[in-house]
């Protein structure tokens, strides 16, 4: 996904895609796709919101009912591009660079699935507010998958584990560029903000559960989860590299477990319980 001040790298989006599709709510396209079938007459129409490289898309297309064209959103051209040569068969797509925070619901128009995948947290309480709006007013569902909650488990224990996941959820709350992030905040504030337009949420965890064989991705994450608490709390400094390196060790020793929280959630007009 590629949002105001939140640069993100292919590298790292190719290294975390099996870590989320594991972790997605399976449950959550299956009620989906359950859904569709009376609401859609032509091809459906799927807006993927940060599309970064097209995650979305090869973890949902094959499960949503053909045919399917989909509208790749993204700041950023490069990925775009990326998203679009990587789609799977069968399915059409078509860019769509720019500032995927304005979208309404003219826009929206046609639409009968917005989707996107660890972005709500990236994003403010209006901006939520506006996109909730106009996915109710469109009538259209909406798939919003791998929101960060704030939960983080290391096994074994470190006495400063607390103290680094505290200051990234407050870095996650950070405000840039005069936007304050919702970071661990999303996946409610989005059910609020649905329900407060006339549509139910159903909600699912979805958390990344990482171990031995995940090891890349684990150095990954710990260095970006440890800088970011670092930038937001100068004072951890000091204890980083020591803390760092104390991970990496239990993880090359395969006895680091790492759970990592993310909330999905699936809003459909007059849902079916």
């Amino acid at each position: 996904m590629s949002v105001p001040g939140a640069p993100v790298t292919p590298d790292w989006l190719a290294l975390r895609e099996p870590a989320d599709a594991a972790a997605r709510a399976t449950e959550l396209a299956d009620r989906l796709y359950g859904w569709l079938p009376s609401r859609s007459d032509g091809p459906l129409v799927v807006r993927d919101l940060g599309c970064g490289t097209g995650s979305m898309g090869r973890w949902l297309a094959g499960r949503l009912p053909g045919p399917q064209h989909w509208l790749l959103h993204d700041r950023d051209p490069a990925l775009v591009d990326r998203a679009l040569a990587g789609m799977p068969a069968g399915v059409t797509a078509e860019p769509r660079v720019g500032d995927l925070t304005a979208l309404d619901a003219a826009q929206l128009a046609g639409t009968s699935v917005v989707t996107a995948s660890a972005l709500l947290d990236l994003l403010t309480a209006d901006e939520v507010e506006r996109l909730a709006a106009a996915c109710a007013a469109a009538g259209c569902a909406a798939l919003l998958a791998l929101s960060v909650t704030g939960s983080v488990l290391l096994t074994p224990v470190d006495p400063l584990d607390a103290a680094f996941a505290a200051a990234f959820d407050a870095h996650q709350r950070r405000t840039v560029d005069g936007r304050r992030l919702l970071g661990p905040d999303a996946a409610p504030a989005a059910a609020a903000a649905f329900g407060r337009h006339g549509v139910a949420v159903v909600r699912a965890s979805s958390p990344w559960r990482l171990g031995p064989g995940d090891g890349r991705l684990i150095e990954q994450w710990l260095r970006g989860w440890i800088a970011a608490a670092c930038e937001h709390r100068p004072g951890l400094v000091p204890e980083a590299e020591a803390y760092l390196a104390r991970r990496l060790a239990a993880s090359a020793r395969g006895d680091l477990r790492v759970v990592v929280g993310h909330a999905d959630l699936l809003a459909l007009p007059e849902i079916r319980s």
